[in-house]
């Protein structure tokens, strides 16, 4: 029974580590020409967000410009970035432990 309580104490250490080093990985997005830019995580928190005055003129296309600069911080590339990471930190197989395996 203590070994299974070490056991979930070392995983969420892991946790917690993983989730720093998550936090190391940034990438921005962009939308409307560059006229909206944002900077995510590893762990999906935004960390900035810069909009161009001339974008707040125009609402429905300020909102559609953010929606889309979020999609482009969060896409491919950044998840490809994320997976390597994963992957070099040893991926998943810290989970199957758990199992008992």
């Amino acid at each position: 029974m203590f070994s299974k309580l070490k056991h979930i104490r070392d995983l969420k250490k892991q946790g917690k580590d993983m989730q720093h080093e998550l936090a190391t990985i940034v990438n921005e997005g962009s939308a409307a020409w560059g006229k909206v830019k944002m900077v995510v995580n590893g762990n999906r928190e935004l960390m900035s967000v810069n909009i161009d005055d001339a974008m707040m003129s125009d609402r429905p296309k300020l909102e559609e410009a953010i929606k889309d600069a979020f999609k482009d911080a969060t896409g491919m590339k950044f998840q490809m970035k994320l997976a390597k990471k994963m992957q070099d930190m040893g991926g998943m197989d810290m989970l199957k432990k758990f199992g008992g395996e």
